[in-house]
């Protein structure tokens, strides 16, 4: 099947402000809820007043967390049952919708005003007393595990959640003997805020005559919100409806369901009447699952000839007040899954304490952990390379996987079905002029900049899923063969409605223009995973692919009987069956419409399933960062990425996610750093105007390039990419700020070292 480069279907609605996001919904008699939350880190909650508030005209109601007991709300789902060394279970201390006798981080609900306007709830939100007796807090994840530090949690003894380990320890350790050399580094991979473009918003509803829950909210998928607040709520997923239109950008923070969202519900339930929140930006610094603040330490080992014989990583992860429901996953699973990089080495140990803190919970964020284990590997093997001064492309090449040992299985069990990592890292070079940097380096040193050179070579994990057992995809016709999809990735700018209606046109030979896709119908009951860990093409593509190739042949009956012949006797090509060696023939959109009635079309597919197996997209990438020694400014001049992410179905899509999350990794390592108070518990870069998020402009002088090497774990033979950008460009950024800052010797270095928000070698 080929595919060539086209328009993405659903530009023209966004860019005509056509689009349909959680503000934009208003029900008939609806109020509005505005949260109170802590202004403080840890808390003992003595009592609420809410007298005042409520005695303000326009107020509906106060609720707090007594509300959510007496309505008999569980607290909201922590996380799969991941375990720890020796079969240890992860510890997860319950969190409520509002708090309940303790508040563990400042932004955390205590309660929720519903009043007849926005701002009337706000302002009745100043008048509830909220008396609380103060306690001890801990912001650190590494001063969380020292002794007699402050606990977060009674039931978890020194704020340890889980304590896991993966990996070979006795293989690792025996390679580390016989080492001629070992490597180590430590580094902290910076505590990042998701900030999607559309604040968190959603509008409640409990349908009484028919005992039914009804949510807008912003998701990156129905089915796991639906099951998260079944699990709150008590009730059978089918009793809930989640709605979502537009969503103005996802990264992993729209996952999970949040306790604002179970609040509504409940206040919706308790009122009789729709009740609708909308977040403000300074909510979401606050209340939005954040991600990272992880401390590690890598080590490598080496033999004589500068082959890697073993490596072994510390995780210290700072998983906030409480457990998200991924956030044990992207500190555990996605920080062994890839866990020797594109290297053949078999000795390889991870272990990964995860910590409570008083802090926002982090969880999943725009490569869920594979951008840690990546920039712990790839910094790793960089300071290998400048240890035995070897060029660290050579080093990188010396050590790779090579591609007749694919299938290729890694120490901690996982299985890399196919690539070609000499091959990609050859065609990155090239494209980069990898041995032209020395004569770029002089020239900026003449202007009087810094120049450094940084590269990566990564892999990541996608396709798995494991949220539902297989994902569902729904083709239907209309009267006028127009087409209706229907899946649970929701699509929230990753252009799944091109991409899908791409597919399917493709094999049905019908005008994409003429196929819609709906992915959060209220009447939409289906089995499937959100989108999320770059494996929605693959998967729902690989579905739709199957589902549209046997609408085909379900129409080969029907245009044999139109055309009175044998169905073996009968082609199909662009669009039409037609007899072998004749004229006769008749579209499959007149067979569409001949068939059209009440009942469903003869030629709908409902809800044909397929389950797809991991694949590992994998890159390498070439960056040049020119740094002022003066300030210590940085400039990214150059930058080159070649992935290989199998088969690609649309490339304009794929250079989209590319460019985003590139320049995603360069804001991290650039500039996004959320940091509280040590003291005080307070988030301190609390709006743009302290925390800068990346622009287009950070990345000059990008090329993308493709490398594809199909995989045969899905028909489209796709392998992912929405994580690709930012995973290869951390590190590849911090190799290049590194190599540019250390070439005039520690004083520059140091002058520079407030510029960048990993921060090397911390204690």
């Amino acid at each position: 099947m080929k595919f060539g480069r086209k328009g993405r279907l659903e530009d023209a609605r966004m860019l005509k402000g056509q689009g349909r996001y959680v503000s934009d919904w208003n029900l008939t008699g609806q109020a509005y809820g505005y949260f109170l939350r802590s202004d403080r880190p840890h808390a003992r909650i003595l009592s609420i007043d809410a007298a005042r508030a409520l005695a303000l005209p326009g107020v509906v109601a106060v609720l707090t967390g007594e509300d959510e007991k007496a309505a008999g709300f569980q607290p909201l789902p922590a996380a799969a049952p991941m375990k720890g060394r020796g079969g240890a279970e992860l510890l997860k201390p319950p969190r409520p919708t509002l708090a309940q006798g303790h508040v563990r981080y400042v932004g955390e609900p205590v309660a929720m005003v519903i009043a007849e306007s926005a701002a009337i709830a706000q302002d009745a939100s100043e008048l509830v007393e909220v008396n609380y007796e103060d306690l001890p807090a801990v912001i650190d994840a590494f001063e969380a595990l020292e002794a007699g530090a402050p606990q977060v949690h009674a039931s978890v003894p020194g704020n340890l959640a889980l304590d896991f380990v993966g990996g070979d320890a006795a293989a690792t350790d025996a390679a580390f003997a016989k080492a001629a050399r070992v490597v180590a580094l430590t580094a902290y991979h910076t505590r990042v805020v998701g900030n999607p473009m559309e604040p968190r918003g959603c509008v409640a509803h409990y349908d009484r005559a028919n005992d039914l829950y009804l949510l807008h909210a912003c998701t990156q998928g129905v089915p796991v919100i639906r099951l998260q607040m079944a699990a709150v709520l008590g009730v059978p997923q089918d009793r809930i409806r989640i709605i979502a239109e537009e969503v103005g950008g996802g990264f992993g923070v729209r996952f999970n369901t949040y306790p604002e969202y179970c609040a509504a519900l409940l206040a919706a339930i308790k009122l009789g009447r729709p009740v609708k929140w909308v977040g403000t930006r300074s909510e979401m610094f606050l209340a939005d699952e954040q991600a990272r603040d992880v401390l590690h330490k890598g080590e490598l080992a080496l033999d004589a000839d500068g082959r890697i014989l073993g490596m072994r990583f510390e995780f210290v992860c700072n998983l906030g007040a409480y457990l998200a429901f991924t956030g044990a996953f992207v500190n555990t699973v996605n920080l062994v899954n890839v866990a020797s990089g594109v290297y053949d080495v078999q000795a390889v140990h991870v272990h990964a304490s995860l910590v409570f803190t008083n802090t926002v919970p982090t969880a999943a964020y725009r490569g869920a952990g594979r951008p840690v284990s990546s920039f712990a590997i790839e910094r790793l093997i960089d300071e290998a390379a400048r240890a035995i001064n070897m060029d660290p492309a050579e080093f990188r090449r010396r050590n790779l996987v090579l591609r007749e040992k694919f299938p290729y299985k890694i120490v901690t069990g996982f299985e890399y079905d196919c690539g070609d990592f000499a091959g990609v890292l050859d065609t990155a070079l090239a494209a980069a002029d990898w041995n032209g940097s020395e004569s770029r380096r002089v020239e900026a040193a003449k202007r009087g900049r810094l120049l450094g050179r940084g590269i990566s070579t990564y892999i990541e994990a996608s396709g798995a899923g494991g949220f539902a057992p297989y994902d569902q995809a729904q083709i239907e016709w209309d009267r006028d063969a127009n087409i209706t999809l229907r899946a649970t990735s929701h699509s929230h700018g990753q252009g799944h409605e091109t991409a899908y209606a791409q597919i399917v046109a493709e094999v049905l030979g019908v005008p994409m223009e003429t196929i819609r896709l709906r992915t959060a119908d209220p009447e939409m009951n289906m089995t499937g995973n959100p989108t999320g860990g770059s494996r929605s093409l693959l998967a729902f593509g690989s579905v739709f692919q199957v589902a549209a190739h046997e609408v085909v042949k379900k129409g080969l009956a029907l245009a044999a009987e139109k055309l009175e012949t044998a169905e073996a006797d009968i082609e199909f090509t662009d669009g039409r069956y037609r007899v072998k060696g004749t004229d006769r023939e008749v579209a499959l959109t007149t067979l569409v419409k001949m068939h059209a009635g009440n009942a469903a079309n003869p030629l709908d597919m409902d809800k044909r399933d397929m389950k797809v197996g991991a694949t590992f997209p994998n890159g390498c990438h070439i960056s040049e960062v020119e740094i002022d020694p003066e300030t210590g400014e940085a400039e990214i001049v150059r930058y080159t990425a070649c992935d290989d992410a199998g088969n690609v179905i649309n490339h304009q899509i794929v250079e989209g996610q590319m460019q985003g999350g590139i320049t995603q990794g360069a804001g991290h390592i650039f500039g996004e750093q959320a940091i509280y108070d040590r003291e005080a518990g307070q988030l301190l870069t609390g709006s743009f105007m302290d925390y800068p998020m990346p622009r287009a402009i950070m990345v000059d002088g990008l090329r993308v390039l493709e490398h594809p090497v199909p995989t045969q774990t899905n028909p489209l033979g796709a392998k992912g990419v929405g994580e690709a950008g930012v995973t290869g460009s951390m590190p590849c950024l911090m190799n290049a700020v590194l190599l540019a800052a250390g070439s005039p010797g520690p004083a520059a270095w140091h002058t520079m070292q407030t510029a960048f928000t990993f921060l090397e070698g911390r204690a």
